[in-house]
């Protein structure tokens, strides 16, 4: 059996389990921060859309500072404030120990956070790209507010939506690989490990490398289908 086949078996002789076990997390860690960050993102996008003076400052404020700063550092002041900004707030009730925020809750805060900024302007676009005359049209029939945006505003910005928000998602999963930093046991976390263990970190790296690539290929095919089920029914040009 080759070295490297051997080094990525099942069980206690090789690493296998460990770097599925790895890309599971991984998976975790990004589907719930990319579902908070849609919620972040909707919003974001509803803030920036606002006429009430001064939120779209607010808005632009955010998506600007943290799509302008790399997100590994982004990840770094939410691991070192967060605790501090927890302890503060503890001390306003009598608290005085120490509080430390775990490294799951960490990432999935950091990753949310990011994928909120990219995915504000991203429904914000949709938003704006759903034609006015629609609009006007269902208030002309005498559509409600909520059932104007149940049934025209929602379904028209998740199908203009869905292109940039797969493109958002690729990003978050291929962001976990930076909260290794904070000691989560994710796919880069466990590659370093083997790597450190073993002394074969190409092996392992390259594992790493066809598990991302497993789970953006996945991610693909998932949102390609979304996108058509989105858009049965809507005339092509």
């Amino acid at each position: 059996m080759p070295e490297w086949l051997s080094l990525l078996a099942w069980g206690d002789t090789g690493w296998g389990d460990e770097m599925v076990r790895g890309a599971l997390v991984t998976l975790q860690v990004a589907v719930v921060a990319f579902a908070l960050g849609v919620v972040i993102g909707a919003g974001g996008a509803a803030v920036k859309l606002s006429r009430v003076p001064g939120l779209p400052l607010l808005g632009d404020v955010y998506t600007t500072l943290i799509r302008g700063i790399p997100d590994l550092i982004t990840i770094y002041i939410i691991f070192f404030g967060g605790g501090q900004l927890a302890m503060s707030v503890a001390r306003l009730f009598g608290h005085t120990g120490y509080i430390e925020i775990d490294a799951l809750t960490t990432g999935v805060s950091a990753l949310s956070v990011i994928s909120g900024a990219y995915s504000t302007e991203v429904i914000r676009g949709a938003v704006m790209a759903v034609p006015k005359g629609q609009i006007e049209a269902a208030k002309a029939c005498g559509m409600s507010r909520w059932t104007l945006f149940r049934r025209i505003l929602v379904p028209q910005v998740a199908r203009y939506a869905l292109p940039g928000l797969g493109n958002v998602w690729q990003l978050t999963l291929k962001d976990t690989s930076l909260i290794s930093v904070v000691g989560l046991t994710e796919i880069m976390r466990q590659a370093f490990v083997a790597s450190g263990s073993t002394k074969q970190p190409f092996t392992f790296f390259v594992s790493a490398a066809v598990l991302y690539l497993a789970l953006t290929s996945l991610s693909n095919k998932v949102f390609n289908g979304a996108e058509i089920w989105a858009n049965r029914g809507v005339r092509r040009a």
